[in-house]
């Protein structure tokens, strides 16, 4: 999750880690990021230290506070004072990355804490029945055969099965693989969850995809009747 104010900051951060095969939810002040922790498995924070409203020093405490202790924060500030970066790690933190940065650098903090709190592996191979996903090599297999996708069907994919078991409604999907407002009234998700379907159950037993009638997509580890 991205906590940031600056809508083009957080934008630009989104696109590189969606890039990098990270799945990204973003707030723009610390109310909502406050909200979506509660409501998002969520495995790392990058935490803005100025906001508006209740600053990011206040969210990091708020977030340790509300029982979140594992879950590593990595807080962006343009106030780079030794005295600054201490009160950051001193209320919750677990890096400090001083603004301007480079995005490898924040990358590299990223997969630095990912290995500090065994992250890396869950988030690499993504599972569900014979389906896997090697989210570092861009590869699908089914069976061990590997199944050649669009960029875009991948995408779907991959969010699908970071979210296996959960109902997916079309505005998720929309929102989280197309990253932009599309016509409500677009078949776009159809389209693209039948070309899935094609590639990764047609052929294959069980059927993994499954239409929850009048609410939208989800990818199950055992097929119950589908539509």
């Amino acid at each position: 999750m991205i906590i940031e104010d600056e809508q083009s900051v957080a934008a630009f951060i989104k696109q590189g880690l969606n890039e990098a095969g990270y799945e990204v939810y973003l707030a723009y002040n610390g109310e909502q990021g406050l909200e979506l922790i509660q409501q998002k498995a969520i495995d790392l924070i990058i935490l803005d230290v100025i906001l508006p409203g209740t600053d990011g020093i206040e969210v990091a405490r708020q977030i340790r506070k509300s029982g979140f202790t594992q879950v590593p924060i990595l807080m962006l500030s343009a106030l780079g004072s030794t005295r600054n970066v201490v009160t950051g790690l001193d209320n919750g933190a677990d890096d400090y990355l001083i603004k301007p940065f480079k995005f490898k650098e924040l990358l590299a903090r990223i997969r630095a804490l990912q290995r500090r709190h065994g992250l890396v592996a869950a988030s690499n191979l993504l599972s569900v029945s014979d389906l896997e996903l090697d989210r570092e090599a861009k590869l699908v297999r089914r069976a061990g055969t590997e199944i050649k996708l669009t960029s875009t069907e991948y995408r779907l994919l991959e969010y699908m099965m970071l979210n296996k078991n959960k109902v997916l409604s079309r505005i998720d999907i929309l929102e989280n693989v197309w990253d932009i407002n599309f016509n409500m009234g677009t078949n776009v998700v159809d389209v693209y969850v039948n070309y899935l379907r094609n590639k990764i159950d047609k052929e294959f037993s069980p059927k993994l995809i499954e239409t929850v009638i009048g609410m939208g997509y989800t990818i199950r580890e055992e097929n119950v009747e589908s539509s």
